[in-house]
């Protein structure tokens, strides 16, 4: 059974950094894109970066370049988004979800179909 679980969310100043991990279980990253999405409230679900188990090509949102960082351990089947910078807009709710994908390339928009449970950001003074 594929599972993905989250972890490391939680309560940060503007400004700060967290660092959210997606484990998976039941499958390996080697052919799957990962994607880390996440929603407000009474906002719809956004695309926020995506890698490929086996590429070093992520994509990033335009709202969150320069200042998140997807990157995967494939010994450890874990995908993390470091997040720095942080801003009370990006507090919701993120979600990380897996396609399976031979060609290795993510996109965000992809039909992503095995997803995690969230962990929740919040960005607040």
């Amino acid at each position: 059974q594929r599972q993905l679980v989250e972890s490391g969310g939680g309560l940060v100043q503007p400004g700060g950094s967290l660092r959210l991990s997606c484990a998976a279980s039941g499958f390996t990253l080697d052919y799957y894109a990962i994607g880390w999405f996440r929603q407000a409230p009474g906002k719809e679900r956004e695309g926020v970066s995506c890698i490929h188990g086996s590429s070093d090509s992520p994509n990033y949102a335009d709202s969150v370049k320069g200042r998140f960082t997807i990157s995967r351990d494939n010994a450890k089947n874990t995908v993390y988004l470091q997040m720095n910078s942080l801003k009370p807009e990006d507090t919701a709710v993120y979600y990380c979800a897996a396609v399976f994908k031979f060609r290795r390339q993510c996109v965000l928009s992809d039909a992503y179909n095995y997803w995690g449970q969230g962990t929740q950001v919040t960005v607040s003074s």
